[in-house]
């Protein structure tokens, strides 16, 4: 597939451990050396200002979306290679998704886990047809992938839904299958 932005969602906060700062550069500074822009939500801290400057100082396109709300409060980023000012909240989603040919969760918080879940109901509904992904730094996705298998044990998520997530843990590996990915083949029965 043609991969030209991806969205990345991710949190305002850095978490405890470095190596989430340190490999979210490295998926920011990925991008950027293969061509790929970054879509994200416009701060200039936690991971999201980590991926942002990564991918800038690697010589990457950077667009940032930040409803006016948030603009003081999360510290804009500024140096990026554009920053939209949106009116709220359901605005931002809708332009990071209308401008990202993929969508990528890095760890993150609430904000993130509902952009994620967002993003994935969408894709099921058929309103887009983009790769969602999970980028497992550390096994962080692993208790929600968990649940997630608990879900189509149980009936509640088809498989073929779980199939069509993406899930890496690195950054090369991350952006070989969102080039890669296809559509997923849906069941009719579910």
């Amino acid at each position: 597939m043609e991969l030209n932005r991806v969205t990345v969602f991710t949190g305002g906060a850095s978490g405890h451990d470095l190596t989430y700062q340190q490999e979210v550069r490295s998926v920011g500074g990925a991008l950027a050396r293969a061509g790929v822009g970054l879509v994200y939500g416009g701060g200039k801290v936690g991971l999201m200002g980590q991926v942002a400057d990564a991918a800038l100082e690697t010589g990457g396109q950077v667009i940032g979306v930040m409803p006016e709300v948030l603009v003081d409060r999360e510290v804009a980023h500024h140096g990026v290679t554009q920053l939209e000012v949106v009116p709220d909240m359901h605005a931002r989603k809708a332009r990071m998704a209308q401008l990202g040919d993929a969508f990528v969760t890095l760890p993150g918080g609430m904000g993130t886990l509902e952009e994620l879940f967002e993003v994935w109901t969408w894709q099921y509904l058929g309103i887009h047809a983009k790769p969602v992904a999970l980028y497992n730094i550390k096994g962080f996705w692993d208790p929600l992938l968990a649940m997630i298998d608990h879900q189509v044990a149980e009936g509640f998520i088809a498989a073929w839904r779980r199939d069509a997530l993406v899930v890496a843990d690195s950054a090369e590996d991350l952006i070989g299958q969102l080039r890669r990915w296809e559509p997923p083949v849906q069941d009719s029965r579910s």
